[in-house]
């Protein structure tokens, strides 16, 4: 693997040794090609030598920045920097607090059908049916009231945008 411009990082006086940072890099461009898996912590653990004509050493720790986050945008969802896992119970129990104003004098969600399909991903979480995925959250369409019992769209939307992002980091 090479620096941003296809080159190796610049050797200096005092620097890197050559042959770590060479293999170091080497892992990483196999990992994200599909080789055998290496972490960031990994990354973040390696050490170099100091040697006589090595690479210079802020480049090499700029390079070795950008690879990191290289390997957290490749990794799994539940790795990635900024997306702590959810716990299954939290979840059930968030859901089942959700409260919706209500739209009377404008359209709005069919209260049945968004309680149902609540229900169903409650029970996805609890292992009684079938998983509920992000993906269903993000594709799930309800039925329009005017002038009756319906739930505020916007007010909705939003609580499922947020449910698809905590059913990814589940």
């Amino acid at each position: 693997m090479r620096g941003k411009r296809g080159t190796r990082p610049p050797v200096v006086l005092r620097g890197y040794d050559r042959a770590q940072v060479d293999g170091l890099l080497e892992e990483i461009g196999r990992a994200l090609n599909g080789g055998p898996p290496l972490t960031a912590d990994d990354v973040r653990a390696r050490r170099f030598d100091i040697v006589m004509r090595g690479y210079d050493p802020r480049a090499v720790d700029e390079l070795v920045c950008e690879c990191i986050r290289e390997l957290q945008a490749a990794g799994p969802i539940n790795d990635r920097a900024g997306r702590p896992r959810v716990h299954p119970d939290w979840l059930v129990s968030w859901i089942e607090d959700a409260r919706f104003p209500t739209a009377r004098m404008r359209t709005g969600y069919d209260v049945r059908d968004v309680d149902a399909f609540l229900d169903r991903v409650i029970a996805g979480l609890r292992g009684t049916a079938p998983p509920v995925t992000p993906a269903d959250v993000r594709a799930c369409v309800f039925r329009v009231i005017r002038f009756g019992p319906g739930y505020d769209v916007r007010e909705v939307d939003a609580f499922l945008a947020r449910l698809g992002d905590a059913l990814e980091r589940r």
